[in-house]
């Protein structure tokens, strides 16, 4: 009997043990090409291709947590890229393995630390509020703030934001939810030997009640990514000579059922060896309408920039696109989009893409 008895205590301290240290790892991803015809104003020619995120980058990626008791977990995640029409890894040639996440985690009441690579502060409140969310193909916002345009060795088009979408050697913290609103804060090391002021920092709030979303961002940035320890654009480069931006952001939607509305204004200021240089004042609008089992999505985005070294002077760039997003299942959707892009200093450029998105 007491042997009975000392084994049924082991046993109820080992499963309270591991109750209190349950953990999990779950693999996720998504999967998205189109057919299509793509050219952004300032190619040299339109290109008909199969194509990987048409509406979001495709990914795949582990994500693992731990529950250490009194409320604390520890997390990390790991995702990569890679593009569905040929492969490979990574959204382009030479990126990192583990370009979106790479990064640990302790999370609680106090909110969450991470250390490693991770989103910057610019990504959430650029693909949350625009209707297209984080296509980098059909965006008119994510085109003008992250992807350059034009052929390499002669680029028409620098993209607004000179840092990447994610910052590596990163330490992120976020703050408890507070009603609707959530506060991210960035940091980046420069790892730059010799030059220990070089660095990343920003800050990105989030808030939601209702229909209603509002955002606001700001970051100074002097290191570009997914690189490690690179300058923004170094002195090798032949399309900029940035050494330094500082950029906020504000944004809001509203949903009114029938239809729901997007707005952002940002503004970007940029340097050369300490000197001012360029200026960019985007604005965006967009609206999405339920339509059967899919939405109708409209968006537009004009950047006004001056002082342009690139393109001789002023220039700006107007894009639109109109879609329609078919939900087969909450897992699998086809889209159609159509997008015009121009940019003042360039001829007119027309894209359409047939595309479906599957998410596991």
């Amino acid at each position: 009997m007491k042997k009975t008895r000392l084994a049924l205590a082991l046993a109820s301290c080992m499963v309270a043990g591991s109750a209190m240290a349950q953990s999990s790892v779950t693999v996720s991803g998504l999967v998205d090409a189109y057919v299509g015809s793509m050219k952004n104003s300032g190619d040299t020619g339109s290109k008909a291709s199969v194509g990987s995120g048409g509406m979001t980058t495709s990914w795949i990626g582990f994500k693992g947590v731990e529950d250490l008791g009194g409320g604390l977990k520890a997390e990390f995640a790991l995702t990569s890229f890679f593009q569905a029409d040929t492969g490979a890894y990574g959204r382009f040639g030479g990126d990192n393995l583990f370009s979106r996440d790479a990064n640990v985690g302790l999370a609680g009441d106090f909110g969450r630390v991470s250390l490693g690579r991770g989103l910057a502060p610019s990504f959430l409140p650029t693909v949350l509020f625009n209707p297209f969310g984080d296509s980098f193909t059909f965006s008119p916002l994510v085109l003008h703030v992250y992807t350059p345009s034009g052929s390499f060795g002669s680029r028409t088009w620098t993209q607004a934001n000179a840092a990447d979408s994610g910052w590596s050697n990163e330490v992120v913290y976020t703050t408890p939810k507070f009603g609707g609103l959530q506060a991210n804060v960035h940091y980046q090391f420069g790892e730059v030997a010799g030059q220990s002021g070089k660095k990343n920092i920003g800050v990105n709030a989030l808030y939601f009640n209702g229909g209603l979303a509002l955002t606001g961002l700001y970051f100074d940035a002097q290191v570009s990514n997914p690189n490690s320890g690179a300058a923004i654009i170094d002195a090798t480069s032949p399309f900029s000579s940035i050494t330094r931006q500082k950029t906020w952001m504000l944004g809001a939607t509203y949903d009114f059922q029938v239809v729901k509305l997007y707005g952002t204004y940002q503004n970007s200021k940029d340097t050369t060896a300490g000197n001012p240089q360029a200026k960019d004042k985007l604005f965006s609008l967009g609206l999405s309408a339920p339509v059967g089992n899919g939405s109708i999505l409209a968006g537009f985005a004009r950047t006004k920039r001056s002082g342009d070294l690139l393109a001789g002077g002023d220039v700006s760039r107007n894009t639109t696109s109109v879609g329609y997003d078919y939900f087969m299942s909450k897992r699998t959707d086809l889209y159609a989009i159509v997008m015009n892009d121009k940019i003042s200093t360039q001829s007119n450029a027309v894209s359409f893409g047939l595309g479906m998105r599957h998410r596991f």
